[in-house]
């Protein structure tokens, strides 16, 4: 059998990314390399009713990001959500789906063409693995670390790590729930560490994600003191005479980049989002 013909498929708007959505594709790409047939704004707007929160060249940027996925194939005109749009490069051997998404239709679609069809229960998607940094690390590139909340993700935390790992492996910090409700108040943070932490580590940019085991703006000193890392790079907002002066006295190199958006994609903040 071709390489064609071996493709594991998962088809919708994949609009606000969440943790759940996340652990789907971690869980479908194990049956093989995974394609995404993205719906676009119009493909979202017939099947929903509403317009997507985010566009389709955000949406698309975001699930680029996730080291789950193969591939991208944006479906441009509505058709049956109950059945696998055509695509000229892509041959199903399984389509995978999600047990609230589960339909007689699409199973009958299936068995029309020969295509297995998986449903993924509530239990397949518990739990928040985590990826060791020996699978992504090379020993030859500097170590970089960051430090954040990364409460609710978007293309511009993605942005920021696309940015950050060209200067070396990349070591996020996530703060752990006490610490985020210590610094920002009651209702902070909206989703857990675990959530929060197995995200960031979804992304491909990322050697590793870790939580914070300290307290204050540097919340992250004791995995900083165990990963060792040449440079400690923040945005314009996360800069504080905190991580300044800790860098300074232990000779770690301070990066402050500035907080601007993937080209033709709009600029996002949590806290709008909320």
């Amino acid at each position: 059998m071709n390489d064609i013909a071996r493709h594991i498929v998962v088809s919708g708007g994949f609009d606000d990314i969440r943790c759940l959505d996340i652990r789907f594709l971690h869980e479908a790409s194990k049956l093989g390399p995974l394609h995404v047939l993205l719906w676009s704004d119009e493909c979202v707007r017939a099947a929903t009713g509403r317009d997507p929160k985010f566009p389709l060249s955000e949406r698309q940027y975001l699930l680029d990001a996730v080291r789950y996925v193969h591939r991208i194939h944006p479906i441009e005109k509505p058709s049956d959500p109950h059945v696998l749009p055509a695509v000229a490069t892509v041959q199903p051997r399984t389509w995978v789906v999600r047990s609230q998404d589960d339909n007689p239709a699409k199973r009958a679609f299936c068995d029309s063409l020969g295509i297995q069809y998986r449903v993924l229960s509530e239990k397949d998607l518990t739990g928040f693995p985590d990826e060791p940094a020996s699978a992504n690390a090379s020993p030859s590139r500097k170590k970089v670390i960051v430090t954040g909340c990364y409460d609710w993700f978007h293309s511009g935390h993605v942005r920021f790590f696309e940015e950050v790992s060209e200067l070396g492996d990349l070591y996020v910090v996530v703060g752990h729930d006490a610490n985020i409700r210590l610094l920002k108040g009651e209702g902070h943070p909206m989703f857990s560490q675990d959530q929060r932490r197995y995200i960031v580590g979804s992304i491909r940019y990322v050697t590793q994600a870790l939580v914070s085991t300290g307290h204050g703006w540097l919340d992250a000193e004791p995995e900083i003191e165990r990963i060792r890392p040449d440079m400690y790079a923040v945005n314009e907002d996360g800069d504080k005479p905190e991580k300044r002066d800790y860098c300074e006295k232990h000779g770690i190199d301070y990066v402050v980049l500035k907080r601007l958006p993937k080209p033709g994609l709009p600029r996002r903040q949590s806290t709008n989002l909320r």
